[in-house]
C-alpha cells in the first residue's frame, strides 16, 4: 500500500495504532519507544517528529511528537484523527505550577482546558467553547492512578499561546482554581471533540510559577517516567 502524504506525516493509517501517546519533544517520544515498546518501528520522521509504534504488554500503541503550542498539536492531532484513523490521543507533557499545592513532578489530568488563543474562531461559534477531556479516558486515568498508588491532581489547565509573558497575566487564572499552564492541551480537546474522537493531557510538572523551581531539560525528557507509564497503561 502506498503512503499517505500529508504535509506532516508520511505513513498509511495501519502504520498507527489507535491510541497515540504525545509528547511535545520528539526525544521523548523516541525515548519511550526505546524503554517501554518492544519491536518498536519508527512510522514517522518528517522534520524530524518522530512517530513508533510498538508493542506495550502486547497491546499495539504508537507514540509520537507533537511539537510546542496550540498550531503545531493542532496540525499532528488533526492529521491523525482525519488521515490515520487514530481514535484516542494522550497528551504526555510538562506544566508550570500555578497551585501552590503543585510540587515538581506532580501529575496533573487535565480535566478542561483554558485558554488565551483564537484557535476556537475557526469554529463559527456563537459564544465560548469550553474543551474537555473525553471522560472515558480521565476515568480509566484516574482509575488507574489510584491503582498504581500515584498522586494525581484533577483540574483545569491553561493552554497558553505565550511561554514568555513575564508572568503579567498567568497567575490571575490561580485564582479561578486553574492548576498549571502548558501550551497544547485546549487544541488537542478540540480537534477531539470537532472529529468525534477521544483526547486526555496528562502532565507532570516541570517547574512552578509560585516557588521559581524548576527541572532540567534532561529531566524532563528521561524522568517523568510515573506519566509516561500511566499514559501506557491505559493505553
Amino acid at each position: 500500500m502506498a503512503n499517505i502524504a500529508t504535509p506532516h506525516i508520511q505513513a498509511v493509517p495501519a502504520d498507527f495504532a489507535p491510541t497515540v501517546l504525545m509528547p511535545g519533544d520528539p526525544l521523548r517520544a523516541k525515548f519511550i519507544a526505546e524503554t517501554y515498546l518492544e519491536n518498536a518501528k519508527l512510522v514517522n520522521n518528517v522534520r524530524g517528529v518522530q512517530g513508533h509504534t510498538g508493542l506495550y504488554k502486547g497491546k499495539r500503541v504508537s507514540v509520537m511528537a507533537s511539537g510546542m503550542g496550540m498550531p503545531s498539536i493542532g496540525i499532528y492531532s488533526y492529521e491523525l484523527f482525519n488521515t490515520f484513523g487514530v481514535e484516542n490521543i494522550i497528551r504526555i507533557g510538562s506544566a508550570g505550577a500555578i497551585s501552590p499545592e503543585l510540587k515538581l513532578r506532580s501529575i496533573v489530568l487535565g480535566q478542561g482546558a483554558c485558554y488565551n488563543s483564537n484557535f476556537a474562531e475557526q469554529y463559527g461559534l456563537l459564544g465560548h467553547f469550553a474543551p474537555i477531556a473525553s471522560w472515558g479516558l480521565l476515568k480509566k486515568a484516574a482509575d488507574k492512578a489510584e491503582e498504581m498508588g500515584l498522586i494525581t491532581y484533577i483540574g483545569n489547565l491553561l493552554s497558553n499561546d505565550l511561554f514568555y509573558d513575564d508572568g503579567l497575566h498567568t497567575m490571575a487564572w490561580q485564582k479561578m482554581g486553574v492548576l498549571a499552564v502548558e501550551m497544547e492541551a485546549a487544541a488537542l480537546y478540540m480537534n477531539a471533540a470537532r472529529t468525534g474522537k477521544n483526547a486526555l493531557a496528562i502532565c507532570t510538572i516541570s517547574d512552578s510559577l509560585v516557588t521559581g523551581e524548576e527541572c532540567s531539560a534532561q529531566e524532563r525528557q528521561e524522568t517523568f517516567t510515573q506519566m509516561m507509564e500511566l499514559a501506557l497503561e491505559i493505553a
